[in-house]
């Protein structure tokens, strides 16, 4: 018996053949190392994508309570830009006492990012409440103030005369040149 397959069929049986290792080949050569490579960068990029969130979580979050603290301490901050000015501060503080003078403000070093200033205050009340509420007032004020001790009270007559030193604290301005 003779068996009878014409040209054409050999030849697409031979290209069948070729093209069925060709597959085989391509498929274990370069797809299945490539796949892993692909799952391996895959899983990496899934690890930074968390990582990346994670950091965005926490910069929001950074964010959200320097917001807040700005906002809440709004008058601190413009307080450090003010630039003391003594009679602005008798006027706005004289009340409490009877008699207020400031002597010069004589500069300190500077602490860190800050220009310091100390100044000498004498005056005159008539009782330790008005001294008290000074004390709340400069808290609120326009400037950041530190009251030094000790406070030197002293009677006179009807009158309390007293003395003591502040440091005032300015920011100083960097210049971006």
């Amino acid at each position: 018996m003779k068996i009878n397959i014409s040209r054409q069929s050999i030849y697409l049986l031979s290209l069948s053949i070729f093209l069925l290792i060709f597959v085989l080949l391509f498929s274990f050569l370069v797809l299945i190392p490539k796949g892993k490579e692909y799952r391996e960068q895959r899983s990496e990029l899934n690890k930074g994508r968390m990582e990346f969130r994670r950091y965005e979580e926490f910069s929001n979050s950074t964010l959200d309570k320097l917001k807040q603290l700005q906002a809440d301490n709004a008058h601190i901050i413009t307080a450090f830009d003010n630039s003391f000015n003594s009679e602005r501060f008798e006027k706005q503080h004289g009340s409490y006492f009877i008699t207020l003078k400031l002597s010069k403000k004589v500069p300190l070093d500077n602490e860190d990012e800050f220009t310091v200033y100390e100044v000498n205050t004498t005056s005159s009340i008539n009782s330790p409440q008005s001294f008290y509420e000074f004390l709340d007032a400069v808290n609120k004020g326009d400037w950041i103030i530190g009251i030094n001790f000790p406070i030197n009270f002293k009677r006179d007559h009807e009158l309390i005369a007293s003395s003591f030193t502040m440091k005032v604290y300015n920011s100083q301005k960097v210049s971006a040149k």
